[in-house]
């Protein structure tokens, strides 16, 4: 097996380079990803189906009353119609899910980082910011491959209204999860499992590349101007470093967010979808609603965006520190 590196700290407060074997540094990237992915799951869902919800409620027609008419109106109606449970919707495939997908993330944002730190001559601390954008980049596209079917079945599920008590509401086209994912691929294949594929990659590779940038660019300094390891840097700044990191990446993204959410809740033929692509959903989201119309759930993304995004990195760290002393 070949072997990588790990990061300690010399007298001067900066990194050198010990070896250890490359089987156990991924499998401790993984184990603590996963950690940070279901925290992530649990801390995020209830304003994760609000978020959706509030993005794909069709448009009122002339003379009729929006489905919601914003966050607190969507948070007091489905609680009241189906339930505290609603807010988790959908919450068994993003556990599973996202737990992997941010397992990947932080799994390829690491071996990047090495990659980048050999080029840079094992000078930790020292990568420029295209580095920790590309490396960013790089971990959101290999997740995208499992961020896109899960957050498919999941938006799916989140949209249903399932109480009779509701208003319009129907008998649900999917009872779970798995009754989702078996009656999309026998009526659609594998393309019906990954639809918004393409928006989904564009999404991840900006998202995580603007995301992990403002995460490391605001360690590393802190490791630099602090003369310190990185297990030593108080666990409120990876805790505030990852809220501002969430902040930075959904206030760029969510337009292309929503253009992806309106196409996986889209119908699957031509006679039932509304968007032939994303450009299509974008032009004609525009001429509806105007910019606006971009940004219906954006309070709540954004309520969402700080303590998830800080749990995440704070349970990933502590995770990482953890399975080192092992």
């Amino acid at each position: 097996m070949s072997n990588t590196t790990t990061n300690t700290k010399t007298q001067s407060g900066f990194m050198t380079t010990t070896t250890q074997n490359g089987f156990i540094r991924v499998v401790k990237d993984c184990a603590s990803g996963t950690v940070g992915g279901i925290v992530q799951v649990f801390v995020g869902q209830p304003f994760d189906t609000v978020k959706v919800r509030l993005q794909t409620q069709p448009v009122p027609k002339a003379g009729e009353q929006p489905r919601y008419f914003g966050m607190l109106d969507c948070i007091r109606k489905t609680r009241k119609h189906e339930g505290f449970s609603a807010f988790y919707k959908g919450t068994t495939t993003p556990l599973v899910g996202v737990g992997a997908c941010v397992s990947i993330q932080f799994l390829v944002l690491e071996f990047m980082k090495r990659f980048f730190n050999e080029r840079n001559g094992g000078k930790s601390g020292s990568f420029t910011n295209s580095q920790l954008y590309l490396s960013g980049a790089a971990a959101g596209i290999a997740n995208s491959i499992i961020s896109g079917p899960v957050e498919h079945i999941r938006t799916r599920l989140q949209v249903q209204i399932t109480s009779s008590q509701a208003q319009n509401a129907a008998k649900p086209t999917y009872s779970g999860p798995l009754d989702c994912i078996k009656k999309i691929y026998s009526s659609y294949g594998i393309r019906g499992i990954y639809k918004g594929q393409f928006i989904t990659m564009f999404r991840e590779f900006q998202g995580y590349g603007q995301y992990f940038f403002i995460y490391e660019f605001l360690m590393q300094r802190s490791m630099i101007n602090e003369n310190k390891a990185r297990h030593e840097i108080q666990g409120w700044k990876s805790c505030l470093f990852g809220a501002i990191a969430g902040y930075g990446m959904w206030a760029i993204i969510y337009p292309v967010d929503l253009i992806k959410s309106k196409l996986q809740t889209d119908g699957f033929t031509p006679h039932t979808r509304q968007y032939k692509s994303s450009w299509d959903c974008a032009r004609k989201t525009y001429a509806k609603e105007g910019i606006k119309g971009f940004y219906p759930g954006f309070s709540a993304c954004i309520l969402r965006a700080g303590p998830v995004n800080a749990a995440t990195f704070v349970a990933f760290e502590l995770a990482m520190r953890l399975f080192d002393k092992l």
